[in-house]
């Protein structure tokens, strides 16, 4: 089996990195919207906070203290 993001990286460099930039913002919404209309279960929509939400905030505050 290829590796997917090698292949999604090819396709990218090989013809969408050549298309004129209208036509790559169109092939940008049409993926957009695609997502969109389907049940993607990969975003967690829901108001509550993990722990590892929590910490993630933490480091990503911590880190831009000055």
């Amino acid at each position: 089996m290829p590796n997917t993001t090698q292949t999604v990286q090819e396709i990218y460099q090989n013809i969408v990195g050549k298309l004129p930039l209208s036509d790559r913002l169109h092939l940008a919404a049409l993926i957009l919207n695609d997502l969109t209309q389907q049940n993607v279960s990969l975003i967690d929509i829901s108001d509550t906070w993990t722990e590892q939400d929590r910490l993630e905030l933490t480091t990503f505050s911590l880190q831009h203290i000055k």
